[in-house]
């Protein structure tokens, strides 16, 4: 969001600049410190058609200033490692003993041979 709005705020401070270049300007400079009723606020008011532009792009980009303003203070909060998914790996702390406890190998018993043929 704040990329936007910086170049809208660069779009906003040439068009301010281009139409501030096309008004008329006053013989005297600066309005003879305000004595002169061609100023935006002066006798007659904001009449022309440029002064109008200029107090509303003038507006827009006081208004883009405070948003970018805003919305940068509102990225700082964050940060890039807030971004990072680590895997998390089930690993027992402790090792555990297996369920069933392993007997002695059982040796078989010799079978004892029978004698058949006697008596």
């Amino acid at each position: 969001m704040s990329g936007i709005l910086l170049v809208l705020q660069f779009v906003f401070a040439i068009l301010i600049t281009i139409v501030v270049m096309m008004q008329k300007s006053s013989s005297m400079g600066l309005g003879a410190y305000s004595g002169s009723n061609e100023s935006l606020f002066g006798a007659k008011g904001p009449a022309g058609f440029l002064a109008k532009l200029t107090f509303g792009l003038g507006l827009l980009f006081v208004l883009n200033t405070i948003a970018l303003g805003y919305f940068y203070m509102q990225d700082t909060k964050r940060s890039i490692v807030d971004n990072v998914n680590i895997p998390v790996t089930s690993v027992p702390a402790v090792p555990t003993a297996p369920a069933t406890t392993p007997t002695a190998p059982v040796v078989p018993t010799p079978i004892a041979p029978t004698n058949t043929e006697s008596k």
